[in-house]
């Protein structure tokens, strides 16, 4: 059986891609992964025997400029890779028996397994862009905040009229080009009354959450066996275990100065540091021996060794970290990083900084609140709690919708 998995986005949405294809791989599937070109995603792919199939733009080129993407470049990106979804995913998924989907709006992956006739599932890591009565859409950068006596009902709405805007033309003309009729809702359409959610329970419950009916795999670990880099090691066999600090590939979204403040807070509490890089190009703030530089690490290790995690709240980070027991400061910046900022402070495994420019004042006061002995003693019981399965729960459930939808055909 073969399946095609194909995301457009950060490193969060392509690792547990990664995951899933090795899951899917064991029960004995082939797989193929089309993604954005970045060389750091190809390199992950490699790592588990998986080749990427180039989709779209890189996304560093995208989010990496000096600013934030603005409402102009959306509606420049969106109609781009709703063209490079027909082009390339109708060439990968040819004689595939599945087709899963995720990262931005994955406007065309549908239309494509439906001119071919297997079936799709759309799968996501976190709950805030299903529609629900019971909660909001997920603020956005540059966006008012409506009214509080605004019905919920009327602002989904109005996000459906908002995703038609940026993809329907796009979307209705690549299916028109291959006989298939339009559709009036492309956000309903994508992602269909039966999404998957590729989240943990305990971090990120769905019951109550959404109106559809969400089928709640678990999230997608990837394991990761590679040992520390030796200087790395060295660093943390030097003294107590230290702050990490790291956003990940926030780029312009980062939060100005955050090194600095970050390094400093660190300090006021007497802990060294490990600065991760990322797409930020976070770096030391002087030479002292107390702060070490990373690149791309092994990060399941290395958050077994630290005293707390800072970080911008994306669905991996955070639940690798909730998995190695590391208490946490979450400093969101945009999208669902809110919501997990909320959950880690709601289920007392560590802190939230909701204020977008952080200080060293500010920034010290929540690393007190992480670096407790009791928000360590909740972070490893709450680590207790996160399964690791997800990949292969989501792999068998693939394949048996694929084994039923589409039986095989004996040779």
């Amino acid at each position: 059986m073969r399946v095609l998995l194909t995301t457009w986005g950060s490193r969060g949405d392509v690792e547990p891609l990664a995951a899933l294809a090795v899951g899917l791989r064991g029960l004995g599937a082939q797989v193929r992964v089309c993604a954005p070109p970045d060389e750091e995603f190809a390199t992950l792919l490699a790592r588990v025997g998986v080749p990427l199939v180039p989709l779209g733009p890189t996304v560093r080129s995208v989010v990496a400029g000096p600013k934030p993407p603005t409402a102009a470049d959306a509606f420049r990106l969106a109609p781009e890779l709703v063209a490079a979804r027909f082009d390339t995913l109708t060439a990968a998924a040819e004689g595939c028996d599945a087709l899963l989907a995720t990262g931005l709006m994955p406007a065309g992956a549908r239309d494509v397994a439906e001119k071919l006739g297997i079936p799709y599932v759309l799968a996501c890591f976190h709950v805030l862009g299903l529609p629900s009565r019971h909660f909001r859409p997920g603020a956005r950068p540059g966006t008012p905040s409506p009214p509080e006596e605004t019905d919920n009902r009327v602002l989904w709405e109005q996000d459906a009229q908002r995703v038609n805007a940026l993809y329907g033309e796009a979307l209705n003309s690549g299916r028109a080009a291959i006989g298939l009729p339009p559709v009036e809702n492309v956000r309903d359409h994508v992602l269909t009354g039966r999404p998957w959610l590729a989240a943990d329970a305990t971090l990120c419950p769905a019951q109550g959450m959404t109106d559809l009916d969400v089928v709640q795999t678990g999230a997608w670990i990837l394991p990761d066996d590679r040992p520390l880099p030796d200087a790395l090691e060295a660093f943390l066999d030097a003294g107590e275990p230290p702050v990490y600090v790291g956003f990940g590939s926030m780029a312009a979204h980062a939060p100005q100065g955050i090194a600095r403040v970050a390094v400093e807070a660190c300090r006021a509490h007497g802990r060294r540091v490990v600065l991760a890089r990322g797409w930020a190009g976070l770096a030391p703030v002087d030479d002292a021996d107390d702060c070490f530089a990373v690149g791309e690490v092994n990060q399941q290790a290395l958050f077994r060794r630290v005293a707390a995690v800072v970080h911008h709240g994306g669905a991996g980070t955070t639940t690798t970290a909730a998995r190695a027991g590391a208490p946490q400061v979450v400093v969101p910046r945009i999208a669902d990083q809110p919501h997990w900022a909320a959950r880690v402070a709601e289920l007392g495994i560590g802190a939230a900084h909701h204020d977008p420019t952080p200080t060293v004042d500010s920034l010290s006061a929540a690393l007190a609140t992480a670096l407790t002995p009791g928000t360590l003693a909740r972070a490893r019981t709450v680590a207790g709690t996160i399964r690791t399965d997800g990949a292969t729960v989501a792999a068998k459930l693939l394949l048996d919708l694929a084994g039923r939808e589409r039986p095989l055909v004996a040779p």
